[in-house]
């Protein structure tokens, strides 16, 4: 029944209309694999940034206790 409906549609559609719709059908596929790859490299740039992030927190944290002479143990700063 589907396929019948399906030539139908087609016998009743003029050839630049079927056209036309394969190419927007095809601009959508192109759209939606740009919004993919997208999506993964903003997600790889965020790991990345984190990655810098935690990286500068924990040299900061190391020159700070160089510099200051501190220990992890508070009672060894009384």
């Amino acid at each position: 029944m589907l396929i019948k409906y399906i030539k139908w549609f087609f016998s009743m559609t003029e050839k630049p209309i079927i056209e036309h719709h394969i190419d927007v059908y095809s601009k959508l596929i192109e759209l939606e694999n740009r919004i993919e790859l997208l999506e993964k490299e903003n997600v790889e740039t965020t790991n990345s940034m984190y990655e810098i992030a935690n990286s500068l927190e924990s040299r900061i944290d190391i020159l700070v206790n160089e510099s200051y002479n501190l220990t992890s143990n508070p009672k060894e700063i009384q």
